[in-house]
């Protein structure tokens, strides 16, 4: 059953957002941390500061945690009572999440993970979303709440299934922030600045998202053969583009390791097939082929 009483517990930027994301969709919000004088600016807005983490569970059916790390979530839930629901915002690993999760509920706490994707000053705008995994009814009891954040996405009850997805946007995400550096740092050498490079990068990234649909299917059919990018062709590219940046002063390491894996891939008889095989040499286990 929804309600509007809602406790954040961690007041840090992310936290303070959460928090203040909730006061403005119309939450009773209660707040605490460790520093009090964090909580000033909530309690200005509307929210209610408690002075203990006993205090501020007592006041609400949910209590939304985002801290540190793991470690302090667990040591500021233990002072949570059951048949209280806990939904946790802390940055963690999947089995963390899975720990954690078995934890509350041997303490009768109904346990929902959460990986937020979003900046603290997007919160609450279309910008944002945020993953959940573990207890369903958690998820639906305090949707309205949840959605004070931004998109909510609810991905399994497999508590650890919101990590594994906060890691994999995360790869995404770190390989395009340092391709774009790798970008402007070699069409720098031709004296372009990165805000004149910006405009060719996104399009030619609107095009390179477009081609991930075939990528996904080649990779879960796990049917090479019909790429139209090769192993082949992408190591002369490689090799190219390796000795153009070598040429122009250009450190070429972030490639070095894709590079390895189409050599790889070529050396054990699969040239021909497509790039996104190298797939095949990262999943975990022997697959055969």
């Amino acid at each position: 059953m929804s309600t509007k009483k809602v406790t954040v517990i961690g007041l840090g930027s992310l936290g303070s957002a959460l928090a203040a994301a909730l006061l403005r969709t119309g939450h009773d919000v209660t707040v605490w941390n460790r520093t009090p004088e964090k909580a000033e600016a909530l309690v200005a807005q509307g929210a209610t500061r408690a002075d203990t983490v006993a205090e501020a569970a007592a006041a609400s059916p949910v209590v939304i945690v985002c801290v540190f790390d793991t470690e302090a979530a667990r040591e500021l839930l233990a002072p949570i009572q059951a048949g209280k629901a806990v939904v946790n915002l802390t940055s963690g690993s999947p089995d963390e999440a899975r720990e954690l999760a078995a934890w509350a509920a041997s303490r009768g706490v109904d346990y929902l993970d959460g990986a937020v994707m979003a900046v603290p000053a997007a919160i609450g705008t279309p910008d944002a979303f945020v993953m959940y995994s573990g207890s369903r009814e958690v998820f639906d009891a305090h949707r309205a709440a949840l959605d004070s954040f931004g998109a909510s996405h609810f991905l399994g009850e497999d508590a650890g299934v919101a990590e594994f997805h906060d890691l994999g946007l995360l790869y995404a995400g770190y390989a395009t922030l340092v391709g774009f550096l790798n970008s402007v740092a070699i069409v720098g050498t031709a004296g372009v600045t990165a805000r004149e490079l910006l405009p060719l990068v996104t399009t030619w990234l609107t095009g390179m998202v477009a081609y991930l649909a075939d990528v996904a299917r080649e990779v879960d059919e796990r049917d090479y053969t019909d790429g139209a990018s090769s192993v082949a062709i992408n190591q002369v590219a490689l090799d190219k583009i390796i000795a153009a940046s070598r040429a122009a002063g250009v450190s070429p390491d972030l490639l070095l390791p894709f590079k390895e894996l189409l050599d790889r891939r070529a050396a054990d008889g699969h040239a021909r097939d497509s790039a996104s095989s190298v797939i095949e040499l990262l999943r975990p286990g022997i697959h055969p082929e």
